[in-house]
């Protein structure tokens, strides 16, 4: 049998209140009003699921059980669903269907478009396999914002290094601007940092559309360079890492690199990469990871 999540709340509720147990209908009121926000379908291609780490471990602007309770309606996502195999991919086809037009599509990794796309292989419909990139083609037009994940969905990242023999895109590569309602958003970052991913569904689902810079970046993160919010700007410039100082003489991405480290930092705030005595790598460039690197 299958329920929905409004079924199923609506349930929990029926049943606590024959229990006579207490409950915070305030809470239970926002958790089902959720349900009608743009819902959020999130694809897995060739990447290590570490955007999806990332997103999870979000404190700001709020924790990720307020997010999936209180502020989106996540209807599938393979690394954190409990439904597998047929059941999954029925609710991934009837979450487009039925929200046709206005989900949020969120696409984590590189596209596989060798051999026609069977090196990433997510599921099967009508037993034919569905591969990653019939998947971005389907159901990416469907979609009323498409959001690419981390360096990987944006630029090709890790998963389209040479030699690259599974032919991995970006999803903007596989899924052009105007065969969709708005233009790819890509994220960059290796992972995305968890704010950044969080606060853009959120800023989409409350607001639209973000302003756009030239690697359909948001502005409101992309708009500075690492550099120049980094404590050790002006530093003494040192020939190794370890030492403390401006690694920009063996090679430190930040003068070049467009990201939130400097200034929301990672693991809650505490530190990123330089202030922890080793170059940034550039993971939210484009030619990631091919930055020129000497250390």
């Amino acid at each position: 049998m299958k329920i929905s999540r409004r079924d199923f709340l609506k349930w929990s509720v029926a049943t606590a209140v024959a229990l006579n147990l207490d409950l915070d209908m305030g809470r239970v009121n926002t958790v089902l009003a959720a349900e009608t926000d743009p819902p959020v379908i999130w694809l897995n291609g060739a990447g290590c699921s570490g955007c999806t780490i990332s997103t999870l471990n979000v404190t700001n602007p709020t924790t990720i059980d307020d997010v999936l309770l209180n502020k989106i309606s996540l209807k599938y996502d393979t690394t954190l669903m409990t439904q597998s195999g047929d059941s999954a991919i029925q609710t991934l086809d009837q979450a487009a269907n039925t929200y046709n037009g206005q989900f949020i599509l969120v696409v984590e990794g590189a596209i596989p478009t060798g051999e026609s796309g069977n090196y990433c292989v997510i599921g099967e419909q009508n037993g034919t396999p569905l591969t990653m990139q019939q998947a971005v083609l389907k159901y990416g037009p469907m979609a009323k914002y498409v959001v690419a994940a981390g360096t990987c969905a944006s630029f090709g990242g890790v998963s389209a290094a040479s030699p690259n023999s599974t032919s991995c895109q970006s999803v903007l590569a596989v899924l052009p601007s105007k065969t969709t309602t708005n233009p790819v958003i890509n994220l960059p970052g290796c992972p995305v940092h968890p704010t950044v991913m969080v606060q853009t569904l959120l800023n989409l689902i409350l607001t639209g559309m973000p302003g756009l810079g030239s690697n359909n970046t948001p502005n409101q993160f992309y708009n500075t360079t690492i550099h120049s919010n980094c404590p050790r700007r002006g530093q003494t410039q040192v020939t190794e890492p370890g030492i403390y100082g401006c690694y920009k003489a063996i090679g430190c991405q930040g003068p070049g690199s467009e990201n939130v480290c400097a200034t929301m930092k990672w693991n809650n705030g505490v530190n990123f990469c330089t202030i922890s005595n080793y170059p940034c790598i550039g993971c939210a460039n484009s030619t990631f990871p091919t930055n020129p690197l000497t250390v």
